[in-house]
Formats: structure tokens, C-alpha cells, sequence
């Protein structure tokens, strides 16, 4: 994909960096074996909290669904509820999965270093881009995700964050390191044939204008697994462009949210998950009879839906999104130039976020 106007653009050249950054991710994973098996075999009967901010909070959602999927519990919780409001919760009896893509974002930071401090202290593991900063050196194992150097908005590091936290996932579910590894190689170069098919259709960021039109309401629609396309999505597009974009689980939208629906509402349903594929085709539906436009992200085309259509292919659910939030980073790369801005510059927020 060309850039737009006269902006030097970094931000499509991180979009189109994802599936190599992907296949990095996993094979990376390879050397860090001894660290997951060391992992899997401390974890024991502690109970796992995943903590984060943004897009690396985003990235815990399939691997917390997954793991409840296989009778393991485990909860998230942003940091900054968690340093202010519930540490209390967490101690000896905790497996503490801290993400970062920098290692250094001030609430996750200030987390792990007080509990640190502490006299109760929670096994600590760290997921963050390269090894060199100081969420790492807290914790007491530290997974690399090798996502490489990104200057605007999380786009590599996303979804090499979603390749390792699917990795430490599948060993805390009890799957044996060697078959976990050697599928998530598999996974992850789908997930990445997936993306560059996508950027290879060259004019699918004009469809997305073109069928966001004048809408100024938009929400990004998202269940399980899918939630971290949904949350990242809204996410990118607000960073990105400085639109305010609404993620909400889909199955709450019904709840109070559906008064948005009208023809002045643009809704990205990611209908990703089989489980309530058949619920979220019939609110998309439901959303077309109000006038409404909806984008339908499946991982299949599904015939005789009025509405535009992006499809994935069949993908890993813990690595799946990874592919499914395309269409709102191209959306967010073309709106981003065509309203003037630099496409993934930043005005107010910065790339790391060190001060509350």
C-alpha cells in the first residue's frame, strides 16, 4: 500500500510489519522454552490474574476466555484498578502475568515493583518487547515477544503480545511444551497469510471510508476471544484519528446501547467466535433494519447479509485477532490522513505512558 499525501508514513509501514512480526513472535518462542516449562511447572495451583494497560491489557482477553475454555480460571485486571483498588487480592497464592510492550508503562511498573516490596510477593511473570527494561527485571521470569522496534500506535506489538501470551495459555492449560510451541508456529503463520491477504487487496481502506461515510458514532462490537479486536480496534482509531470510537462487549450493547441504532451509528460487529456466531448475525441484522451501516468481521463470508464484509479465514482464537482488527487499522491509517493528521503521530498521549 502507497502512503498518503506528503506524510512520512511509519504507521502502514508497522500495519504491513505485523505478519513477519507474528512469525517472530513464535519462532522466538523456541529458545524460551525452559522459561514456560519452568512456568508451567511452578504454577501449580496458584491462582492467575492477568494485568496490564491498553493495548497490552487488550491482548489478555483470548488467553483468559481460552483458559476458562479448558476449566482453568483466571481473571484480568487493568493496573491501574489493580495498584489503587485490589492489590489486596494479590500474594503468594498468585501467578501475577504483568504485559507490557515496553516494560516500562507507569501503573504496571509501579504494580509489580510494590508487590515486590512486599512480604506476601506473587510469582511474577512478564510479557514485554525485548527483555532490557524494568517490568523484566522485576519479574521473575520474563517472556520476550521480539515484536521489534514500532514508533506508532501498537500494531507489531499487539500481535506479537497475543503469540505469547497464547504460548504461557496453553502450557498453564496443561498442554505439553513441544506440541504447544510447534502449533502456535502453525497458528501464527496462518494468522500472518491471513493479514497479508488482507493488505493485499489495495483498496479495501477506501471500502471502509466509503462505508464509514459521514457517521461521527461509531462502536466496535466484539465477544470473547474477539473482545481484544474490539477494545484494540476503538483503541487505534481513537490514537490514530482522534475519533471517539466505543468498544462494548456485544451481548451489553443490547443493553441500553441499542438506542444508538439509526442511520447515523457505523458498527464494526467481529463475529468471530462460533459460539455466538448466530447472535451477532442476527444483531447485525437488526442493526441494517435500523438504518445503521455495519462492517461484519467472520471468519467466514456469510451470503445474503446486506452489509460490507471482511473475512479471516478459519484462525487460532487466541492469535485470531491479530487479523481481524485489520480492517480498523486501515480504516484508522486512511481517516488519519484524510483529515489532515500524520497517520499514527502523536498530539496529546505518547507511545509509553510513564506518569498517572
Amino acid at each position: 500500500m502507497k502512503s498518503l499525501g506528503n506524510f512520512p508514513d511509519p504507521f502502514i509501514e508497522e500495519i504491513a510489519g505485523q505478519p513477519d512480526a507474528l512469525r517472530r513472535a513464535a519462532s522466538g518462542l523456541a529458545d524460551q522454552r525452559s522459561l514456560l516449562d519452568d512456568v508451567a511447572r511452578d504454577a501449580g495451583d496458584l491462582t492467575i490474574v492477568f494485568t496490564g494497560m491498553g493495548s497490552s491489557y487488550d491482548a489478555c482477553y483470548p488467553a483468559v476466555a481460552e483458559l476458562a475454555r479448558a476449566g482453568v480460571a483466571a481473571i484480568m485486571l487493568d493496573a491501574a484498578e489493580l495498584l489503587h483498588f485490589r492489590t489486596g487480592m494479590i500474594g503468594q497464592s498468585t501467578l501475577l502475568v504483568a504485559v507490557s510492550q515496553s516494560g516500562e508503562s507507569i501503573e504496571v511498573v509501579r504494580v509489580v515493583g510494590g508487590l515486590a516490596r512486599g512480604s506476601a510477593r506473587p510469582m511474577v511473570v512478564s510479557i514485554t518487547n525485548g527483555a532490557t527494561n524494568t517490568l523484566a527485571s522485576l519479574a521473575d521470569r520474563a517472556l520476550d515477544t521480539r515484536a521489534g522496534k514500532e514508533t506508532g500506535p501498537s500494531t507489531m506489538t499487539f500481535g506479537a503480545s497475543l503469540v505469547a501470551i497464547a504460548a504461557l495459555g496453553r502450557v498453564l492449560a496443561g498442554m505439553p511444551i513441544d506440541p504447544a510451541l510447534r502449533g502456535l508456529v502453525v497458528d501464527a503463520e496462518m494468522a500472518a497469510l491471513s493479514i497479508e491477504h488482507l493488505l493485499g487487496e489495495s483498496d479495501l481502506p477506501d471500502r471502509l471510508v466509503s462505508w464509514l461515510a459521514d457517521r461521527e458514532t461509531v462502536v466496535i462490537l466484539g465477544r470473547g476471544p474477539a473482545r481484544a479486536a474490539a477494545e484494540m480496534g476503538a483503541l487505534t482509531i481513537k490514537e490514530a484519528v482522534g475519533m471517539p470510537v466505543e468498544s462494548i462487549q456485544t451481548g451489553q450493547f443490547r443493553h441500553g446501547p441499542l438506542e444508538l441504532a439509526g442511520p447515523s451509528l457505523a458498527a464494526i460487529v467481529i463475529a468471530t467466535e462460533p459460539e455466538t456466531l448466530a447472535l451477532d448475525l442476527a444483531l447485525t441484522d437488526e442493526l441494517l433494519g435500523s438504518g445503521a451501516g455495519v462492517l461484519l468481521v467472520a471468519t467466514d463470508p456469510h451470503p445474503g447479509s446486506g452489509t460490507m464484509q471482511v473475512t479471516t479465514g478459519p484462525l487460532d482464537r487466541g492469535i485470531g485477532p491479530a487479523a481481524s482488527i485489520i480492517p480498523c487499522q486501515l480504516l484508522a491509517w486512511r481517516l488519519a490522513a484524510l483529515r489532515g493528521r500524520e497517520p499514527g503521530a502523536y498530539y496529546r498521549a505518547t507511545k509509553v505512558t510513564t506518569h498517572e
